[in-house]
């Protein structure tokens, strides 16, 4: 499963396959992190800091654009600092599994 949603306020996305083999699920790099990498690119230079996106596959062919999200993941795209955990289902009622340690959707 592939899945994003939206509460108006944050993208939630999920990447997950029981069989350990997802279908591909990418996140744009941070829009300051391009516009630097790109200063020549007009539509770069225009995006919003905040400016985020999550797609199935790469759009584009611009250098470092994209970022692959690893297996078994859920992402939270927010405003400021996004969030990365990996994902784990559970059934109803289960106990959660133990808190993963966060890593940024923004790379350095």
């Amino acid at each position: 499963m592939t899945v994003a949603t939206s509460d108006g306020e944050r993208i939630i996305a999920a990447r997950y396959s029981s069989d350990g083999q997802p279908r591909s699920l990418y996140f744009s790099t941070d829009a300051q992190a391009l516009k630097a990498q790109h200063p020549d690119i007009e539509e770069i230079q225009e995006l919003s800091d905040e400016a985020r996106a999550i797609v199935s596959e790469p759009l584009g062919d611009v250098v470092g654009a994209w970022n692959p999200v690893p297996k078994s993941s859920i992402g939270i795209v927010k405003r400021g600092q996004d969030e990365l955990y990996e994902f784990t289902p559970r059934r109803p009622g289960g106990a959660a599994p133990p808190p993963s340690e966060r890593v940024s959707l923004r790379p350095s």
